[in-house]
């Protein structure tokens, strides 16, 4: 029995090293381990043999069994790892052909926009503040020294939403103006503010130059001895960052808002270049924001005594803007949605703004 044991060890290993393939071990394994197997058949004669006779032979079977089955799975790690160098030497990859391009997506202009104000205000020690866009009539309208009457509440200029029972109706915010009044409150009437406050605004109008949802930017300043000059300063070295020219030119003309007092709209000198105007320069003037220091009935609305507080403020739209930097001529087309639109005048998510490396494309 012993001889024919080990007799049958060393016939099996010698089929398992000669094995050349996979099938050719698995023809091994069924022969050795499977249910009419050689190893399988002597496992079975356990069961008819003496206690002593198992004792003897049962862990010499059993050794058999397990040694054959590591043999086989040494030998199989090892065709497979041959089957696998053969198949990576027959199948290449060239690695020079380039990919197919992906499509890419583009940064709007007005997010750009709203990015290249955030890095320029920034750097003038201002913070960015956002609110509500559904807004109360007190915060949009009577906070800014808006009466009931003026023109500006009418339903033919503002977006009305339906009032629940014994509340007044909101508003879509008509400018980002709500946003200075709940800063100041948040403030506690106490301590200076700098402040942007970018976003959408609402208004029902539409042209060339108008639209019902548009975006605009707003700058509060409050502080102690606050004067014209500082507004003046200010608007000026943005409009220099923004539009990277040195030969910005400002015209400030009295004008009137109700939350202002003395108001000023702010002209910018432009060229002319090949028929087109660019902003930079004096050969002619165009309005591109208002201003103004902030009416004392604002500041006390905010919570501030305007005896010892003063502040300007400063608005404009963030999409007259772009079509001013970057030569566009509709507004409407900034919603149309058209892919081929935001293919050209879009911007790479890497075109990041900063003061350094210049705001703009």
């Amino acid at each position: 029995m012993m001889a024919d044991l080990d007799h049958l060890h060393t016939d099996l290993i010698a089929r398992i090293d000669a094995a050349d393939s996979l099938d050719a071990l698995d023809a091994v394994r069924v022969a050795a381990l499977g249910k009419q197997g050689a190893v399988t058949a002597l496992l079975k004669t356990l069961g008819g043999m003496s206690p002593d006779e198992r004792q003897q032979q049962g862990p010499r079977i059993q050794a058999l069994r397990e040694g054959v089955t590591a043999a086989i799975a040494t030998k199989k790690a090892a065709l497979d790892r041959a089957e696998l160098d053969a198949k990576l030497a027959r199948e290449t990859l060239d690695m020079t052909l380039p990919a197919e391009a992906a499509p890419v997506g583009s940064i709007h202009p007005v997010s750009q926009v709203m990015d290249e104000l955030a890095e320029i205000f920034a750097d003038l020690g201002f913070a960015v503040a956002t609110g509500p866009e559904i807004e109360t009539q007190w915060y949009n309208f009577t906070a800014l020294n808006m009466p009931e009457t003026h023109p500006a509440r009418a339903m033919h200029d503002t977006f009305y939403l339906n009032a629940k029972d014994g509340e007044e109706a909101r508003v879509l915010r008509t400018h980002t103006s709500p946003v200075q009044i709940r800063a100041m409150q948040a403030a506690g009437g106490t301590k200076p503010i700098r402040i942007i406050a970018p976003g959408r605004t609402y208004r029902s109008d539409s042209d060339a130059t108008h639209t019902p949802m548009f975006h605009q930017v707003e700058g509060l300043v409050i502080d102690k001895g606050i004067t014209l000059g500082h507004l003046k300063w200010t608007l000026e070295t943005f409009l220099k960052a923004f539009f990277e020219r040195d030969d910005i030119v400002l015209r400030l003309r009295p004008s009137y808002f109700p939350f202002t007092e003395p108001s000023a709209e702010v002209d910018v000198g432009f060229s002319v270049v090949n028929g087109k105007r660019v902003i930079g320069g004096s050969d002619g003037w165009m309005e591109v924001l208002g201003s103004g220091m902030v009416h004392r009935t604002v500041i006390e609305a905010g919570g501030y005594d305007p005896n010892e507080w003063q502040g300007f403020a400063f608005g404009c739209g963030i999409d007259r803007l772009a079509m001013l930097k970057y030569g566009m001529d509709d507004l409407r087309a900034f919603f149309d949605g058209d892919a081929r639109w935001l293919k050209h005048y879009g911007f790479s998510a890497l075109d990041v703004p900063t003061l350094s490396g210049g705001v703009g494309a």
